[in-house]
């Protein structure tokens, strides 16, 4: 199969190396010129634990070459880039399948991300993964487990047969909503966790923390039209267990600092893409636009924001 990958961050590079061991054709796109050149002379990701990056995978940065003749459209560029990017694919888009590998809300419309590529590339061929699986997990090629989510059958049936093997697990469901949402959300409690960590709490407090978020998590996905049952999915528990207990886990990180009161705050945020600081922005206005109460949601940003003492969340948290 042709495939073509918008984007060659950590995520985008995983990505491709399932596909290639698939023995699919692959083009990956990205924006930078100086990162193509790095890429295509060294074939190292070195924030992937310096994967070298088959010599059969062709980079580029012209986009009309990433999606000419291409039967399916990986889209792995951060969130708040996926609207500007998808308006450089609208002249190339012809009757490519999409994935959306990138996981977040769109900033300001608070859509979601299929709905913001459905809007601007007109195209029904859309399908979104998500699930617990960290970029140097899948390079390294251990069993993952991912939820891939589509409105149409054709398309996720070649999503699904392009990623699927025997250490990759893929799950069809038709919750767009609901796995997007989780795919967002997931930052936010990692954040929260992390907090919890930095206060100086177990991993039982940790735990507790976590299933009580499921509960509000869920109500959630049903009051935005999603399904409850997709909590319980790759893009719901699983991922939300990977990245509320893990070091790895860049939101997690930060909430500890944050737990801690680290001087070192300012210099990670500079230094790091916190995707649940967007998310947790998001989140917060779909909720107070919808009138919608998730008092969850609401103390986080109270920490993360106004400068809420953290402890008022384990407050929160054993409050009768």
């Amino acid at each position: 199969m042709k495939i073509g990958i918008i984007g060659t961050g950590a995520f985008g590079i995983a990505i491709a190396s399932v596909l290639y061991r698939n023995k699919n054709n692959i083009t990956m796109w990205t924006a930078f010129e100086e990162e193509k050149g790095e890429l295509e002379n060294n074939r190292v990701r070195k924030n992937l634990n310096n994967y070298e990056i088959p010599s059969q995978i062709h980079i580029t940065n012209d986009i009309e070459e990433t999606m000419k003749d291409k039967d399916l459209i990986f889209i792995a560029v951060p969130a708040e880039f996926v609207s500007s990017t998808c308006k450089k694919m609208i002249p190339f888009t012809k009757n490519q399948h999409f994935c959306i590998a990138s996981k977040g809300i769109e900033e300001g419309s608070g859509l979601f991300l299929f709905d913001v590529v459905k809007n601007i590339l007109h195209t029904n061929n859309i399908s979104v993964i998500s699930g617990p699986s960290f970029a140097i997990d899948i390079v390294n090629n251990v069993p993952i487990g991912l939820s891939l989510a589509s409105n149409n059958d054709t398309t996720a049936n070649i999503v699904y047969n392009a990623l699927e093997n025997e250490k990759m697990k893929i799950f069809i469901n038709d919750d767009l909503i609901g796995t997007c949402l989780c795919g967002a959300i997931k930052n936010v409690i990692a954040i929260a966790s992390g907090i919890i960590d930095g206060l100086g709490y177990p991993i039982s407090t940790q735990a507790m923390l976590i299933t009580q978020s499921l509960h509000d998590i869920e109500e959630l996905i049903k009051l935005l039209g999603g399904y409850e049952r997709t909590i319980l999915s790759f893009a719901g528990f699983g991922d939300i267990i990977l990245t509320c207990t893990s070091t790895k886990s860049r939101n997690y990180s930060f909430g500890k600092l944050i737990g801690k009161r680290d001087n070192n705050l300012e210099d990670y945020m500079k230094n790091n893409t916190i995707e649940g600081l967007t998310a947790l922005r998001s989140i917060s206005k779909i909720i107070n636009d919808k009138s919608i109460d998730i008092p969850f949601i609401r103390i986080i940003y109270e920490i993360v924001y106004n400068g809420l003492d953290p402890n008022e969340l384990v407050l929160f948290l054993t409050k009768k």
